[in-house]
């Protein structure tokens, strides 16, 4: 997954639970070149979810003490 950013975080800037996007350009890349692949599953919204859980998106608020942890 690391590829597709060049092994760098991506760090959004989230002010409100409202700002966290479901999926971006980067998740419908990943998750068609995925299914091309065979995997099944794997839409632009799971894969946004799974590159959070894997520390690839920040997308702590801003006011979060673990946002610049990262």
């Amino acid at each position: 997954m690391w590829k597709f950013t060049k092994y760098e975080i991506i760090n959004h800037t989230i002010n409100s639970p409202s700002d966290v996007p479901t999926q971006t350009r980067l998740s419908q890349e990943i998750s068609k070149q995925m299914k091309a692949l065979g995997f099944q599953f794997v839409g632009p919204v799971i894969i946004y979810s799974y590159l959070q859980a894997i520390g690839v998106i920040n997308d702590h608020e801003m006011t979060c003490s673990f946002k610049n942890i990262i």
